[in-house]
């Protein structure tokens, strides 16, 4: 992909001065001298025309400290007044290319010792298109039975049509990356990867030939962990779930948990093969997972279990022999990243062009999930595209687009079930 290095600057808006302020009060640390850091930002998007509404975010989460700063023009970011400490630093906002389509731009520096006056960030922004597809609403926490066990064979993720237009779900991949569980310890990737992938531990895809699984507007779809209804006695009468209306589930062909009328997903990857493993279960963290849909750009293969460029170890762990598929970000429709709980903020794993923020539920076995906002106006009215479908909140920053901690349902807000559902015909 050709593409070009712009650099960008970030002008101070009237409002820092008093934000810098209101981290002294904050902070109740009047002897601190508060010093001043420069922010340099690169772009690398291609065919950029113009930016827009970019913001740049200073989060010291251990003194809970925290400033916004509206960005424009060219150059470096200067920026005085902050209290010492460790931050992270978030870059966002929005560009349009030559050809008239908008992408998210993220970039962010997690854990930054900044304690020096003058201490300068190099920032790294990326760019995903506005994606039709989005994660409407993702239930990862699991439950407790009747008799105090723990049950998760009820999660599940949807998908919705956040366009005007009918999108095809033929082909699309769904995802979990690594690490399952949000951690400091991140591992080492090769360097040459730069910041081009992100990695899986395992990897599905929607079966179909192109036009078989269409979502039309205001549509949404389920995949299910186990697209049973887990409210049945033999199950979990206590789960929030009837997963038998699903379109699609992960069927591990275990007897315990037999196949579902829903259709199954066709397994991709797992550890370098194809074969599901040995252990005949799929779930994502219940402490939080992080999750990608993407789609494979037509004319392009992808095959991370006989292509070696698209996967990898963990370089951190010499003489590893489990692997990881690299999912290029140019093909990602979308991710969020869900964590333990709000201390956990400092172990983002996801790429920040992916999914600038993370969103949480705050404990496991709870029996709740986190639910994507509808788009509202000025007014707080929702905002409806021009078939007349219910839009969702998508700023690629899970902590603004997320509803966390609600009890998990199916089309919450009335969004419509496909016509090829099983459970129609």
């Amino acid at each position: 992909m050709n593409r070009y290095t712009k650099w960008l600057m970030a002008g101070l808006c009237t409002a820092a001065l008093s934000a810098c302020e209101d981290f002294k009060d904050v902070s109740q640390a009047t002897t601190v001298v508060p010093i001043g850091v420069s922010v340099n930002l690169t772009l690398a998007v291609e065919n950029v025309a113009s930016t827009q509404d970019f913001v740049v975010k200073f989060d010291n989460y251990d003194e809970d400290l925290h400033i916004a700063q509206e960005c424009s023009g060219t150059g470096s970011v200067p920026v005085e007044g902050l209290i010492p400490g460790i931050y992270t630093v978030t870059v966002s906002g929005t560009v349009i290319d030559t050809e008239g389509d908008e992408y998210y731009v993220n970039g962010n520096a997690v854990n930054q010792a900044i304690f020096l006056d003058g201490t300068a960030l190099d920032i790294h922004m990326q760019g995903l298109k506005v994606s039709p597809l989005v994660l409407k609403e993702i239930y990862y926490a699991g439950g407790e039975t009747p008799a105090k066990g723990k049950y998760f064979r009820d999660q599940f993720y949807e998908i919705y049509n956040n366009s005007a237009q009918t999108q095809y779900l033929d082909g699309v991949y769904f995802a979990n990356l690594t690490p399952g569980k949000s951690t400091t310890k991140l591992p080492v990737w090769p360097e040459s990867d730069g910041n081009n992938y992100a990695y899986a531990e395992r990897v599905w895809r929607i079966p179909g030939n192109g036009t078989d699984y269409p979502l039309e507007p205001g549509e949404s779809c389920i995949i299910s962990q186990f697209a049973a209804n887990h409210q049945l006695e033999i199950y979990n009468p206590n789960s929030p779930i009837d997963g038998s209306s699903s379109e699609f589930e992960f069927n591990m062909n275990n007897a315990n948990y037999p196949d579902q009328p829903a259709v199954d997903m066709v397994h991709v990857f797992y550890n370098g093969l194809a074969a599901m493993g040995s252990i005949p279960q799929y779930l994502t963290s219940v402490f939080g997972p992080a999750i990608v849909i993407f789609r494979v750009p037509e004319g392009e293969a992808y095959d991370p279990v006989n292509d070696n460029s698209l996967k990898t170890t963990d370089l951190s762990k010499p003489n590893s022999s489990t692997y990881y598929a690299k999912i290029p970000i140019s093909y990602v429709l979308d991710a969020v990243e869900c964590i333990d709980n709000e201390t956990a903020v400092n172990a983002k794993r996801v790429p920040a062009a992916l999914d600038a923020g993370m969103t949480y539920v705050g404990t496991t076995y709870c029996g709740l999930g986190v639910a994507r906002k509808p788009l509202t106006d000025e007014n707080g009215e929702y905002v409806y595209n021009a078939v007349g479908a219910l839009m969702f909140q998508d700023t690629n920053n899970s902590t603004d687009d997320f509803e966390r901690g609600v009890v998990p349902m199916f089309r919450r807000y009335g969004t419509g079930m496909p016509a090829w559902n099983h459970t129609l015909h």
